[in-house]
This record gives C-alpha cells, sequence and structure tokens, in this order.
C-alpha cells in the first residue's frame, strides 16, 4: 500500500507547464490546416506523454470521453508513475479544435490539478454557466436571475449603465433569446465561436479583455476546468447541469451525482487547492499563440495556483536545431 504524499502544488506546478506547452507544441503543426482530429489527436499524445512523467498517482476525472469512446486520457484512466500524491486530472488537450483548424483566436491547451476526490466528476452533459470577475459581493448575480436581471444587478454593483457592460456569449442557436434579452438592456454581447474556457476566463481579466460576464450553456467538463481557473485568478462562477434524456441522467448517476437539479458554486466545482497551467495555441486575448521561426518555437503559458493567487506568465523558447 502506497504511503499517502501530501500534494505540493509548488513543485508540481512547472511539471503541469511542461505538459500544457508539449501539448500546444504538438497541435501547432496543425494550425490552419482544416483538420480538427488530427491536431486534437497530436495534442492528445503530447499531452499523455508528459503527463506519465511526473510523479503522480493521477487519475483523470475530466477528459477526452468515456473509455469505450477515447483511446487515451479517457475519463478514469490513470496518468504518472504511479508515485508521488493521489491526484484529479481535468484537462482539454486543445480547447478549440476548430479554432486551430481555422487559424482563429483563442485556441489553446489547458489542464488543472488538485488533490483526488476534489474535482466534480462532471459528466459529458451540457452545462448552464455564468461566470463574472473578482470584486463584487458574494452572489451579486445568480442563474435563477433572468439574462436581464443579471446585466442590471452587475451594472448596479460596478455603479454604471447597463448598456457599460460587454457580456460573453457563445453564438449557436439555443442562445438567440438570450442574446436578444441581453441586447435590450443596452449591454454590448461578445459572441465567441467555440472556447468557452476561454470566454469564461475572459471575466477574470475584464481590463484586459472587455469582458465583464459570461452565459450561456456549453459542455460541463470544460465547466470544471473554467471553476479551476477562476479559483485560482478570482472571480464567482455558477453550474447547473442540463439534461436532454435519461442517457444523459445515466451519466451523472454514473459519476455519482444524484441531485440533478443542483446549482454547483464555483468552490462546489473545486472544493480544494487546484493548480492549472495554459499555453496558447493561437493568438488570443489570454495569451499569445505559438510562434515558429527557423531556429525556434516560442509559447506563451499561464500557470495559476489557487492556495496563493499567483498567476505567472512564461514564455518557453525552444531551439529547432542544436549548433
Amino acid at each position: 500500500m502506497n504511503t499517502p504524499v501530501d500534494f505540493n502544488d509548488r513543485m508540481l506546478s512547472l511539471g503541469l507547464a511542461r505538459v500544457s506547452e508539449a501539448a500546444a507544441h504538438a497541435s501547432a503543426d496543425l494550425i490552419g490546416r482544416g483538420d480538427e482530429k488530427a491536431a486534437d489527436q497530436a495534442a492528445v499524445n503530447a499531452m499523455r506523454e508528459q503527463l506519465n512523467m511526473l510523479d503522480i498517482q493521477g487519475v483523470v476525472v475530466i477528459g477526452e470521453g468515456e473509455r469505450d469512446e477515447a483511446p487515451m486520457l479517457y475519463i478514469g484512466e490513470e496518468v504518472g508513475t504511479g508515485t508521488g500524491p493521489a491526484v484529479d486530472i481535468a484537462l482539454d488537450p486543445l480547447e478549440g479544435t476548430t479554432l486551430t483548424a481555422l487559424d482563429m483566436p483563442n485556441a489553446l491547451t489547458v489542464i488543472a490539478m488538485a488533490p483526488r476526490g476534489t474535482l466534480l466528476h462532471a459528466p459529458d452533459v451540457y452545462m448552464e454557466k455564468l461566470a463574472i470577475g473578482p470584486g463584487y459581493e458574494k452572489d451579486v448575480v445568480s442563474l435563477d436571475m433572468s439574462p436581464a436581471e443579471r446585466v442590471n444587478a452587475l451594472a448596479k454593483a460596478q455603479g454604471v449603465a447597463p448598456r457599460d457592460i460587454t457580456v460573453c456569449i457563445l453564438d449557436r442557436e439555443r442562445h438567440q433569446d438570450m442574446i436578444k434579452e441581453v441586447r435590450s438592456t443596452g449591454a454590448a454581447i461578445r459572441l465567441i465561436t467555440d472556447g468557452d474556457v476561454a470566454g469564461i476566463i475572459h471575466c477574470a481579466e475584464a481590463e484586459a479583455t472587455g469582458i465583464d460576464m459570461y452565459m450561456g450553456s456549453g459542455g460541463a467538463p470544460e465547466g470544471v476546468l473554467a471553476a479551476s481557473a477562476l479559483k485560482c485568478m478570482g472571480g464567482q462562477m455558477w453550474g447547473k447541469l442540463l439534461f436532454r434524456n435519461d442517457d444523459e441522467k445515466g451519466r451523472a448517476a454514473k459519476a455519482g451525482i444524484t441531485d440533478l437539479d443542483k446549482i454547483y458554486a464555483r468552490d462546489e466545482l473545486v472544493t480544494s487547492d487546484v493548480i492549472v497551467a495554459m499555453t496558447g495555441v493561437t493568438n488570443g486575448s489570454i495569451m499569445k499563440g505559438v510562434k515558429r521561426t527557423p531556429d525556434y518555437i516560442e509559447t506563451e503559458t499561464v500557470l495559476m495556483r489557487s492556495k496563493t493567487g499567483s498567476v505567472r506568465r512564461m514564455l518557453y523558447r525552444n531551439p529547432t536545431t542544436r549548433k
């Protein structure tokens, strides 16, 4: 029986940065090539290889899908050397496969690590999400509010008019009524085509991104990743699982979720300290994308620790040839 090992987030964080960097390097060859599957597979292969070099007893709780759907980095897969702390791993080897294939902004690689049993095992269903940045009273907005009420409440908290609020929403047909209602308040909307992890993270850096709030439905696994980042950067988030059929409810039961109507706050999605690494693949408002020259490949990585609230930006330049 292995002796329990403490979760040393400080020592593990740089190793986690190498994992996200490796995935970005691998997917960079496929930027603008129009092949989403190839880009994703390259990132998966590289991320898995690097994860297995870390001295952890890791289990993937947010990954590429169920075991019969994904040959690598599937939910439940054990990763790491088998020594070191027991940890949960949540990952998206390539957040924005379409963005990468079409060379559009804000594709990134992202991975989070936390002590075993502290990340919500979110099933692969939709989640209604709402997020704002740091500096507000608790629950200044909520999922129980209408979209217009959220805008008005946030504007009041900021001491501005609703027209001064900008909301980020995923551009989907299912959001058309929400978009219309938000615009009726006078607020601006920034529509994104993919990548709602980045969309939510934008709220934590409102001065840089211009985004005050995120709302709309998207993948539940991505919600856990976004909550991990906000726990490090500051900000509030809420999520509620959405089920379209009994099969999806069965996925929730398999993940140990019994209250199907529960609204999860950020610290219920991520219940302990967490570390997060993100590396830019294409240029975006959070990070620069992969840069290639004849002599080197350069990436920008954001490395975050919730325990200290530290956010470290790192440029990694790797020579392509050695002289």
